[in-house]
C-alpha cells in the first residue's frame, strides 16, 4: 500500500481496505472505484482461464470428496454451486473460441456478453453458411465492446442475425434445439427462471397460463388487484402443482415427484396465539417428526433431519424452522399450511437418528375432498369461488393442534387464499349452518362482522 493508503489511478495492484477507501479524498476516491473495478475485472478472466484449465487437465477430486469441479470451486470459496458452474461453462467456451477469449481477457467484453457471442458462434442459425461465421463474429464482438455496450444491444444485433440467417424450412422461433430453462436459486431463497422456447412451446405455455389469470373484480377478490406478473407466477405455480397431482410424472428416487418438507412436531403443533411449544406426541428426548406430501405432492417431516451441504449438523437442531431439500429453510407458519392437506409420515428421532417411521397417513382423504367440494363448490372465500381443481383442505383449527380432519374442522381454499388464512388476521370458522363463516381484520372491517362462504353469499344460497 502506499503511504496513507493512497493509490495511483490505473494501478494494478489494490491492496486497499474499506477503512482506507473511506478515508480517501473524493478525486481520489472516484479514481479508485474505477481502478478496483478493472481490477475485479482483470481477476475475474483469470479465474475463468483457471477453472477451465483445471477441467481441460482432468484434475481429480474424488480422493478430496468433490465430483466435478463446479462442486469443488463451491465448496473451497464463497460461491454459490450454480455461479461456479457459468465460470467453468465460460472457460471451456472460450477455449473453444480464441478470438472471443481474445477480447475478454484484454478486458474489451464483459463474462455475459463473452458467454452470450460464444453461444451464438456454437449454435449459429441453420440457414448460415460457415464463411460468414468470422464476420458475424465480429459483428457481435464490435457491438459488445466498451462502456457503453448493453446486453439489449448485444441481443438485438444477435436477433438480427438470425433473422437474415433464418432458413425456409426452420427459423429460429421453430427451432426447439434451441430451447432453454434456468432455474437458479437466489441470495435471498427464492428461484430465478429464465427461459428461451420455441414459438409452438410459448403458445402453450401463454395459453396455459392465460386459463389460469383471467380478469378478476378486485372488489370481490383481492387477488384480482395482483399485478400481471404476480398473477403469472400464481398461473405457474397452478401449472405445477396440476402436473405433479396428477400422477404423470416420472419415478424419480423410487416413488413420484413431490414436495417435500421436514419440521419438528413441536414447531408444527405451536400455535400462533399462545407461542409456547405442544408436544404433539413427542418428548425432549425423542421428537417426533412427520412426513407428509401434500395437495402439490408435498412432504413434510416433522422431526427429521434438517441439513444441507455442511455434513456435521443435524438439520433438525434448529428451532422454528422448517426444510425443503431443494431450496432450503421455510418459515412454521408455511410449514402449517402446506401440512393441512398433505401426506403425513411421522418418524421418531433420537440425537438425529431415526428411531421409528410410522405409517404414511393422508391428512384429508379422497372422500372427505369430494364432501369438501360438494359443500363448498370450490374456494369458499368470500367473492372467489376458483374450481376445487386449484384448491386445497384448510383445517379450521389445525390437526397438529389437536383439530380433527372431519367436515366440521375443513374448508376449501385456493392457494392464494390459503396462504392469506395462515398469513393475516383473517379467520374462518364453522358456522352453526355446519358451512364456511369468514371473519375479516379490523383494518377491513372495523366490526369484524362475519362473511358467509362464497357459495352462500347470493340469493340462491339465501
Amino acid at each position: 500500500m502506499n503511504p496513507g493508503g493512497i493509490i495511483e489511478p490505473g494501478a494494478a495492484a489494490l491492496p486497499l481496505h474499506a477503512d482506507d477507501v473511506r478515508a480517501l479524498p473524493e478525486s481520489e476516491l472516484v479514481a479508485a472505484a474505477v481502478d478496483i473495478s478493472r481490477e475485479i475485472e482483470r481477476l475475474e478472466t483469470l479465474r475463468v482461464a483457471a477453472v477451465a484449465e483445471i477441467d481441460e487437465r482432468a484434475v481429480s477430486f474424488d480422493a478430496i470428496g468433490f465430483r466435478s469441479v463446479k462442486l469443488w470451486l463451491a465448496s473451497t470459496t464463497l460461491l454459490e454451486v450454480p455461479a461456479a458452474a457459468r465460470i467453468l461453462a465460460l472457460g471451456k467456451a472460450l477455449r473453444r473460441q480464441p478470438e472471443i477469449a481474445d477480447a475478454y481477457d484484454n478486458l474489451r467484453i464483459s463474462a455475459d456478453h463473452a458467454g452470450l457471442i460464444a453461444k451464438f458462434c456454437e449454435r449459429p442459425p441453420r440457414g448460415m453458411p460457415d464463411e460468414a461465421l468470422d464476420s458475424c463474429r465480429n459483428v457481435l464482438l464490435d457491438c459488445a465492446t466498451g462502456t457503453t455496450a448493453t446486453t439489449d444491444t448485444l441481443r438485438g444485433t444477435i436477433a438480427k442475425l438470425e433473422r437474415i440467417f433464418e432458413s425456409d424450412d426452420l427459423p429460429a422461433s421453430e427451432d426447439t434445439d434451441r430451447n432453454e430453462l434456468h432455474a437458479s436459486k437466489t441470495l435471498n431463497g427464492r428461484v430465478a427462471v429464465k427461459g428461451d422456447f420455441d414459438s409452438v412451446t410459448g403458445e402453450m405455455l401463454l395459453t396455459a397460463l392465460s386459463a389460469l389469470t383471467k380478469p378478476r373484480n378486485p372488489v370481490d377478490d383481492p387477488a384480482g388487484m395482483r399485478t400481471p406478473g404476480q398473477q403469472r407466477a400464481e398461473a405457474f405455480t397452478d401449472v405445477l402443482r396440476h402436473y405433479l397431482n396428477s400422477g404423470a410424472a416420472p419415478i424419480e428416487g423410487g416413488e413420484r415427484p413431490h414436495l417435500s418438507l421436514h419440521v419438528s412436531a413441536r414447531d408444527l403443533a405451536r400455535t400462533k396465539a399462545s407461542g409456547h411449544d405442544q408436544q404433539a406426541g413427542s418428548d425432549e428426548q425423542s421428537p417426533r417428526r412427520a412426513s407428509a406430501n401434500a395437495s402439490a405432492g408435498a412432504g413434510v417431516n416433522t422431526g427429521a433431519g434438517r441439513g444441507r451441504g455442511t455434513g456435521d449438523s443435524n438439520p433438525f437442531d434448529d428451532a422454528d424452522v422448517a426444510w425443503m431439500p431443494w431450496m432450503g429453510p421455510l418459515t412454521i407458519e408455511s410449514a402449517r399450511r402446506i401440512a393441512c392437506d398433505c401426506d403425513l409420515t411421522p418418524i421418531v428421532m433420537k440425537d438425529g437418528v431415526p428411531l421409528d417411521l410410522g405409517r404414511t397417513t393422508r391428512t384429508v382423504s379422497k372422500k372427505q375432498r369430494r364432501a369438501l367440494v360438494a359443500r363448498d363448490n370450490g374456494c369458499a372465500f368470500p367473492g372467489c369461488g376458483a374450481p376445487p381443481a386449484h384448491c386445497e383442505g384448510h383445517h379450521v383449527k389445525h390437526w397438529a393442534d389437536g383439530g380433527p380432519t372431519d367436515l366440521d374442522n375443513l374448508v376449501l381454499l385456493c392457494r392464494y387464499h390459503h396462504r392469506l388464512l395462515h398469513h393475516s388476521h383473517w379467520e374462518v370458522e364453522i358456522g352453526t349452518d355446519r358451512h364456511p363463516w369468514f371473519t375479516p381484520p379490523s383494518s377491513v372491517d372495523p366490526y369484524k362482522k362475519p362473511i358467509p362462504a362464497h357459495n352462500r353469499a347470493g340469493p340462491l344460497a339465501a
